[in-house]
């Protein structure tokens, strides 16, 4: 059974914190990004001009040239000061149920569309989370410690980072194939990757953020939004040009999809252990997760307890993570050292600073 759903496209970006009581969705159209014969980089920057950062990290970047609603600056993980934090205890892992009714998903939501794709405008649930009560607090815990990551508490996965875009563009350019795949999109955020892996006929993808409050606020109705029709012919449609225009809800595209939170690796022991039927990931997809190297014990045995023997990890990361000591070349020589993994550089974007694909892989696998 299918229903429909509204989307309207804001006209103007100043008009979006206006339309917050607004229970439809909301589409601004981004020109630039969506011609499917451009370039994609003019999208490679998500707007965050409400974001209390934004001066400390606009120092560190040239001014691209964008397009609305693509901002001028966006976060970049390898300039944002991270404050260690001695933690309590750790998040347990846990499934997020999707809810019956998908259309309270969006209520409240201001979408904008970015290479194709429909998210949900991140400054405006910040601004409605920082007004609400809720467990995690991570918003008004962000803004009161001036970082966007506190470790144990808040890693970043309100914010659209930009090595996600790389990936995007590498596995366009690329071709990849996910027909038939179970994908696994890891430190999710936005989810933009697994609904790239949904819309091109994947069979399973699933999405892990370490904060349950990303995943309810952000990842879950940014992939209700993109569960329209289009969305499952392999490519990426392009959002309706006209105000309150119907799209088709596809629930068997829903159905494909389980949301996760929590500790990696607490999650590895979830899946391995839980009630329902696991097949391990052909595919683990995942953007600027290494920029903690306190962290790469965790990464590396999630990904070495999960990924099918014959499967393969792409990783997006900058070269260095400034003020966190993290970065592609130390994590590969950490990778070497355990030895369970083979590494190859596909594909180096030498733009400001330099980012690069990594594709991941057993040692025995064919």
């Amino acid at each position: 059974m299918s229903f429909q759903f509204n989307f309207s496209i804001e006209e103007k970006a100043e008009n979006e914190l206006e339309t917050l009581g607004d229970t439809a969705l909301q589409l601004e159209s981004a020109q630039a990004s969506l011609n499917p014969g451009g370039s994609t980089k003019k999208s490679k920057e998500i707007s965050s001009e409400e974001n209390v950062h934004k001066e400390s990290l606009c120092a560190h970047e040239a001014t691209p040239k964008t397009a609305d609603p693509v901002a001028n600056c966006s976060p970049d993980k390898s300039q944002v000061q991270v404050l260690p934090k001695k933690r309590a205890g750790f998040i347990v892992a846990k499934e997020h149920n999707i809810p019956e009714d998908f259309s309270k998903v969006l209520e409240n939501k201001v979408m904008e569309a970015v290479q194709g794709l429909y998210y949900v405008n991140i400054s405006v649930v910040e601004m409605t989370l920082s007004n609400d009560s809720h467990e995690e607090d991570i918003v008004s815990k962000s803004i009161s410690s001036h970082s966007d990551l506190i470790t144990g508490i808040y890693e970043g996965g309100l914010k659209i980072w930009e090595c996600t875009f790389d990936l995007m563009d590498y596995l366009s350019e690329a071709e990849m194939q996910f027909i038939n795949k179970t994908v696994l999109d890891l430190g999710c955020g936005a989810g933009l990757l697994g609904i790239l892996a949904l819309k091109r006929k994947a069979k399973k993808v699933h999405f892990q953020d370490y904060n349950h409050t990303v995943i309810d606020e952000i990842t879950l109705p940014n992939v209700v939004a993109n569960c329209t029709d289009g969305g499952g012919d392999g490519g990426i449609s392009e959002p309706p040009s006209k105000k309150h225009k119907k799209a088709n809800f596809i629930p068997a595209l829903m159905s494909k999809c389980r949301f996760f939170s929590g500790e990696w690796a607490e999650f590895s022991q979830l899946m391995l252990n839980g009630n329902k039927l696991f097949s391990k990931y052909d595919l683990i997809l995942t953007s600027e997760t290494i920029y903690n190297p306190d962290y790469y014990s965790a990464l590396h045995d999630t990904i070495s307890e999960l990924l099918d023997k014959n499967g393969r990890v792409y990783l997006a990361s900058k070269a260095h993570y400034f003020g966190v000591g993290g970065g592609v070349h130390i994590f590969e020589k950490f990778i070497e050292e355990r030895n369970v993994f083979r590494t190859r550089t596909v594909k180096v974007i030498d733009e400001g600073l330099t980012r690069y694909i990594i594709e991941m892989a057993f040692k025995i696998s064919s």
